[in-house]
């Protein structure tokens, strides 16, 4: 019994998790480097990528490195576009720009070549409507072809697939005034994670998609600062990062308080 009695509080602390003297903790991650590329036409980029920045910082373990352009025309470009080797050193990037009368081929094909080659993406509401060359280049990208908006009303967002990694652990929501992106094709490589309804429209709003040698997540919400702060819209976009770099599962997550709640 005696015996018994000094080994409880070591069978306590391995049943809790904590270390026993003389062990380490197992030590986090090292963060992802993510590049956020923020500008264009019709948003609010210089707060929302800061909002950005920060809510998905407090969420990841996860350094976020912006580049901004504060041109707000539908021709705004980024002259780290030019590079042949852009994304090199990032382990995924975010594209939340608003460009759809760029229209080089050449600046467009070296954007998705670094995708193609294995960089993780995430692609943010008007990303979708960007660099509009006349093929499907971009759409193949992204996974899902959109055209046009509709007004700025409340969005009901249904999540419709729970098995996948980022949407299982999400709940239902309503957006403030938002734009609802309608879809003109769903490419096959696509998966979609929820639908957003707007009176009688209803169109996918979150989806995964496969891209050459990586991962795509988008969603096509995210046009006013109230949504993009909104800690249920973090939540998405975090998930979806985290899956595109094929990290959900791997301790890179924080501890954070719930935030899938209405408020």
């Amino acid at each position: 019994m005696k015996n018994a009695l000094f080994y409880l509080p070591f069978a306590m602390a391995l049943v809790a998790g904590v270390p026993l003297p003389g062990t380490k903790a197992a030590e986090p991650p090292k963060p992802l480097k993510v590049l956020l590329i923020a500008g264009g036409c019709c948003h609010d980029y210089g707060k929302q990528k800061d909002l950005l920045k920060q809510g998905i910082e407090a969420r990841a373990r996860v350094k976020v490195d912006i580049v901004y352009s504060d041109d707000r025309s539908t021709k705004a470009r980024f002259e780290i576009y030019q590079k042949p080797d852009w994304a090199a050193g990032y382990d995924a990037v975010i594209h939340d720009e608003c460009t759809a009368d760029v229209k080089e081929i050449p600046y467009v094909q070296n954007i998705l070549a670094a995708h193609k080659k294995g960089v993780p993406a995430v692609n943010l509401h008007c990303a979708m409507h960007c660099y509009r060359t006349g093929t499907d280049d971009w759409f193949e990208f992204v996974g899902i072809q959109s055209t046009r908006h509709g007004p700025q009303q409340p969005i009901e967002v249904s999540y419709i697939d729970r098995d996948h990694p980022v949407s299982k652990s999400l709940e239902n929501w309503t957006t403030i005034n938002e734009e609802l992106y309608n879809n003109v094709k769903v490419f096959e490589t696509a998966r979609p994670l929820a639908r957003g309804r707007q009176g009688n429209s209803d169109f996918v709003v979150s989806w995964v998609n496969e891209y050459g040698k990586t991962r795509v997540f988008s969603t096509t919400l995210g046009h006013n600062n109230d949504t993009v702060g909104d800690p249920r819209y973090l939540d998405l976009v975090t998930r979806g990062l985290l899956w595109s770099c094929d990290k959900l599962d791997s301790g890179y997550l924080k501890d954070h308080p719930a935030t899938a709640q209405n408020h």
